[in-house]
């Protein structure tokens, strides 16, 4: 039984596996970092880069990473906004070269998959509690009660503050810890121990994830908990039994949000809210209202758009003249990829991002990948309410977690128990038998 970190693989290989680690540990700081990073790998990649270890990129699933990307560049051929389309340009060459330097290595992702993605659960549980430490911290040294964390100040947005980092992108990290860690605990034999840190580390990232109040991330880990998790790992009694317990816990954490007035007002009236009719004066502005507005400039180019870099534009113009001055102000996007799909390159870009979100769920719904299945619900339903494709963190979430779980898919075989208390056991420092 080999090791899961790569002691004994070659020197390149290994110094492969700790970028992609950094990687995904950086991901829920700073875009520095995560930049940084990146341009390490690459130039590791070209230095080590071998025609014998180059894999085909004439892929479905290089293609299907990079489609955004070329979706955008082919768009710059009609566009009247140059300057915005090639920003656009570079926050989406993360989609173009992360599977490239997939197919330039040699490293062996199916191999690390278990320890990656398990540093990255261990990670993503000590932010939340880096997060939860300053909130308490801030709490004591201005005199207020312990449960002043759970209004306003200390939620959503003002609670990720501190790491500059959006509440929903890092809600979005935090589900992939969360559903690995659920499938630990639910398919193998894993030590007692492990199984204790594995449960507690669910609880943490399930209380930052309620604590950042993303309305859209509550729904995806409705579904994945009560539906996705029992279907794939569990069946006959223990199904149910599963399914009995978490509905019951969901319909305990939905009273909690209902007899909290802070949450209440976050889940309940901020999405009326935003589902509202727009009224002049009104602030914050609807979504709806984005929407509408989005959807009449659609109308007037539904089959090229308006070509990549126009949105912020036409939308800061129409919002002025529609009197959505805190939108205008705010330099707001339309909030749904989808509308910005149409938007600037109208029917043809948007029916080729619905064919890549189709592909992703094939292969995720065909290999039982519980984690790929929960990071492509999360693109496909966020989509609905924000630009995920538009801003730096959402890109690189998008680019690098389709990278990684296409490949790894392409070539991962099932793990057993052994391998996975491996992982444990390296994580953790104890010598492996």
């Amino acid at each position: 039984m080999k090791e899961l970190l790569p002691g004994n693989d070659s020197l390149s290989n290994r110094i492969s596996f700790y970028h992609i680690l950094l990687l995904m540990i950086s991901l829920p700081f700073d875009r520095f970092y995560s930049h940084i990073i990146l341009v390490s790998f690459c130039v590791h990649t070209l230095i080590q880069l071998k025609k014998g270890n180059v894999k085909s990129i004439f892929t479905a699933n290089v293609l299907a990473v990079q489609a955004v990307f070329f979706i955008s560049a082919i768009a710059t051929i009609y566009t009247a906004y140059r300057h915005q389309a090639f920003d656009e340009w570079g926050r989406n060459v993360v989609m173009l070269l992360l599977p490239l330097l997939f197919c330039f290595n040699s490293i062996d992702l199916k191999k690390y998959r278990p320890i990656l993605l398990l540093v990255f659960a261990f990670t993503s549980t000590a932010t939340v509690l880096y997060l939860y430490a300053n909130a308490l911290i801030t709490i004591k040294h201005y005199g207020l009660p312990f449960r002043s964390i759970f209004t306003y100040a200390f939620t959503n947005h003002n609670f990720s503050e501190p790491i500059d980092m959006h509440a929903t992108y890092l809600s979005m990290q935090l589900v992939i810890a969360l559903v690995y860690l659920l499938y630990l605990l639910m398919t193998d034999k894993i030590t007692p121990v492990f199984k204790i840190i594995c449960g507690l580390c669910s609880l943490v990232l399930l209380a930052g994830m309620v604590q950042l109040g993303s309305k859209s991330i509550l729904a995806i880990l409705f579904i994945m908990i009560n539906l996705v998790l029992p279907y794939y790992l569990l069946a006959g009694r223990k199904r149910v039994w599963f399914m009995l317990t978490t509905i019951s816990i969901s319909a305990i954490l939905i009273g909690f949000i209902f007899n909290s007035h802070t949450f209440r007002e976050r889940y309940i009236t901020e999405l009326q809210t935003d589902l509202s009719t727009f009224h002049p004066g009104q602030n914050p502005d609807p979504r709806l209202a984005r929407w509408q507005l989005a959807a009449q400039l659609i109308k007037a180019k539904p089959v090229l758009g308006y070509g990549s870099g126009s949105e912020p534009i036409l939308l800061s113009e129409s919002y002025f003249n529609h009197k959505l001055y805190s939108s205008y102000i705010n330099r707001l996007n339309a909030h749904n990829q989808y509308l910005s799909f149409l938007l600037k390159t109208g029917v043809w870009g948007l029916a080729i991002y619905l064919l890549v979100l189709q592909y992703g769920f094939k292969i995720a719904i065909r290999e039982k990948d519980v984690i790929f299945i929960s990071f492509m619900l999360m693109i496909a339903i966020v989509s609905l309410s924000e630009n995920v494709l538009d801003v730096d963190k959402g890109v690189f979430f998008y680019g690098f977690f389709f990278a990684f779980f296409l490949f790894s898919r392409s070539q991962r075989k099932v793990v057993n128990n052994s391998e996975l208390r491996d992982s444990y056991l390296c994580v953790s420092g104890q010598p492996i038998a």
